[in-house]
């Protein structure tokens, strides 16, 4: 289980954690909620010079654990999530290593970072899981997001949750 003093790093991703990357896709409880690992692959590396998308590696005592990434909406055309509050910033994540999953890593990696958008002045935060990705949904609820609608998008089926800035975390 997430100990109290756990803590989070986040750091940009370069293209030698590419590979890192791929095989934490190819992972059957990651495979199952992201793309084909090829094309994920390809789009992460075009975002590590974006400016609309930031990769991140999620590390816990200096080692990579998981991938996370940041998107604005707005500066997308067509982005299906353009109705947001201006400012709003999206966030993806899973996490690599098997064995950490379902000890509580997700909520309090979710909360930790929200909390450091919230500390720049990003006023909103949202995630879109698979509606059917139960275990997900159940970690962002435990980190303070609400569900909001549900969607179908280019994406695939999303279940809109969101968190404010001004909203007080559970």
């Amino acid at each position: 289980m997430v100990q109290q003093e756990d803590s989070y790093d986040f750091r940009p991703v370069t293209e030698k954690d590419l590979p890192m990357i791929a095989g934490w896709l190819a992972g059957p409880h990651v495979a199952e909620w992201w793309d084909d690992p090829e094309i994920e692959i390809a789009q992460i590396r075009e975002h590590i010079d974006s400016i609309s998308v930031e990769p991140l590696i999620i590390e816990l005592d200096g080692k990579p654990i998981g991938y996370l990434q940041t998107y604005d909406p707005h500066l997308e055309d067509g982005h299906p999530y353009a109705d947001q509050p201006f400012g709003t910033l999206g966030i993806d994540l899973s996490i690599g290593r098997p064995e950490l999953v379902g000890l509580g890593h997700g909520s309090a990696i979710v909360r930790q970072f929200v909390e450091q958008l919230f500390d720049e002045g990003v006023p909103r935060v949202i995630i879109d899981p698979d509606p059917a990705n139960v275990r997900a949904i159940r970690a962002y609820e435990k980190a303070g997001f609400v569900a909001f609608d549900t969607r179908t998008s280019e994406y695939g089926p999303a279940l809109m949750m969101a968190r404010d800035a001004t909203q007080e975390p559970n």
